[in-house]
């Protein structure tokens, strides 16, 4: 059924111009895709959500805007170098690559999954169900819970020493079988780093070798010194930023889950040392709250404690969100001490540190770091939103029902038919709401096919220009997600539309 679902979607996606495969006349190129002409508008809603909410609500966050070159430098001091790899295995059989450490985690994975369909056939069978009694009491369920601790003891310590010998043993050991041709024929594990590289200069033979960045997070903390020396901010304060990020998967899928070109919308927050595990806490569950002011089930969402922390951190947590193809990591909210900070200060000789005049004293800031990819809010959201509805004569209503501030367009402006001064009447209507509203006028096909089509890429409103419109000044306005229709003047039009997709619905 999910695999279903996760079809449908990606179909829609084309269908309705949110998602296109890019270079698709020349048959594409894998993971890499563009954003259609419904699908930019929702992209774009989306950061000015995460840009809103982040930079503008907050007195002690501003914004940059950091280049995707950097100087070769940068990466070696973040460990990028040296450290951003994954480790990856073949099948010998279907000659398919996987990450390695996936593979052990889609294993874990399914134990829990058992856990969970145990606890959920105990909840309807027992009235008053106490669910921690119940997971420490029951056999079968102690047994899959032990299973789950043993193998992550092992994973951790395999991903801590680097024993890529010890990881393939795992996937040996737990009988983990190839997805395609269902052998446990694999190959070694190897480390794989991630990077593009790239040559810059005016002659090959002069260039030097750059790299397009992983993340965006190394442009906030080569430029912490240029903000704090003229924003004035003390600490504890952020910087944000929204940009492209580059990184070479091998093992890209899952649609635009999984991507080689991607962006991000990261916020960097300074803190005093040892603040490190409130500020965590703290924006742990902010970001918990501002995801599920979309409007998407909360059961939707969930916390998951990173097995092994990677180098820079010293706790590290994703909020998970359930796509299709199951709960994997939205965003990533990590504690990453002054390593960044450190690190740079080390290899560039520049001091990057701040006065602190309370206790007139100098240090390294700590850094706290929320992470989230576009492309997968945008997922996220698309999936939560996407319904398909039983309609009268055994009809389906495909319905997005995206938040309204955020939805491509905001209203439809639809005559009710070509003729008798309605188109007119309704382009008149149209022009005088188009300055403060995404709005988009269609007079093809019946008003049913119309309404369907705007159901489809999620416009809250419908308002229909009959012949009634002429002689009342009113409009009938329809809305999405009841399908009611009432009648209202067209001076009300503004405010209407105006109180549905406000930011306040999101911000406040």
């Amino acid at each position: 059924m999910s695999e279903d679902l996760f079809k449908k979607i990606i179909s829609h996606s084309k269908e309705y111009g949110f998602v296109f495969p890019s270079s698709e006349i020349y048959d594409g190129l894998a993971s890499v895709y563009d954003y259609g002409q419904n699908g930019v508008l929702l992209v774009n809603n989306i950061k000015e959500y995460w840009w809103k909410s982040m930079v503008q609500m907050h007195e002690n966050i501003v914004g940059i805007d950091s280049a995707i070159f950097m100087h070769p430098k940068v990466w070696k001091a973040s460990g990028h170098v040296d450290a951003f790899n994954d480790p990856l295995i073949d099948n010998k059989d279907s000659k398919k690559r996987y990450r390695a450490d996936v593979l052990i985690e889609e294993h874990i994975a399914k134990i829990q999954d058992k856990i969970d369909k145990e606890v959920d056939k105990a909840a309807k069978r027992f009235e008053n169900f106490d669910k921690t009694m119940f997971l420490t009491t029951n056999p079968r369920v102690v047994e899959y819970a032990e299973k789950i601790k043993t193998i992550e003891a092992r994973f951790k310590n395999a991903l801590e020493n680097n024993d890529l010998d010890d990881l393939r043993q795992i996937i040996i050991d737990l009988e983990i079988v190839c997805p395609v041709s269902g052998s446990k024929n694999w190959t070694e594990v190897r480390q794989f780093n991630l990077m593009f590289s790239t040559q810059i200069g005016s002659l090959a033979e002069d260039s030097d070798k750059i790299y397009l960045r992983p993340e965006t997070a190394q442009g906030i903390f080569v430029n912490f010194l240029n903000v704090l020396n003229t924003s004035r901010q003390r600490i504890p304060f952020g910087i944000a930023q929204i940009g492209k990020a580059f990184r070479n998967e091998i093992v890209a899928r899952q649609f635009i889950f999984r991507m080689r070109e991607f962006e991000q919308m990261e916020m960097q927050f300074f803190i005093k040392p040892g603040t490190q595990k409130e500020f965590y806490e703290y924006w742990k569950s902010q970001r918990m709250a501002w995801h599920q002011r979309l409007g998407i089930s909360k059961e939707k969402y969930k916390f998951h404690d990173h097995i092994k922390t990677a180098h820079y951190a010293d706790a590290a947590v994703d909020i998970e969100f359930e796509f299709p193809f199951g709960f994997k990591e939205l965003e990533g909210i990590h504690s990453r001490t002054d390593f960044d900070l450190t690190q740079h200060q080390n290899l560039s000789g520049k001091k990057l540190q701040y006065f602190d005049p309370e206790l007139n004293e100098s240090y390294v800031p700590y850094v706290v770091e929320t992470s989230v990819g576009v492309s997968r809010l945008f997922l996220s959201v698309l999936t939560g939103a996407y319904q398909v509805e039983a309609m009268p004569n055994n009809e389906e209503r495909v319905v997005l029902k995206i938040h309204p501030t955020l939805a491509p367009y905001k209203v439809a402006i639809l005559p009710l038919v070509k003729k008798d001064g309605l188109p007119e009447k309704a382009k008149e209507i149209f022009d005088s709401l188009k300055l403060d509203f995404y709005a988009q006028y269609d007079e093809k096909d019946s008003i049913g096919k119309r309404y369907r089509r705007q159901d489809a890429i999620g416009t809250p409103f419908c308002v229909t220009i009959d012949h009634q419109t002429l002689e009342d000044h009113q409009v009938t306005i329809r809305h999405r997600d009841t399908m009611e229709q009432t009648r209202i003047p067209i001076a009300d039009l503004p405010a209407t539309i105006a109180k549905h997709t406000s930011w306040n619905n999101l911000l406040v």
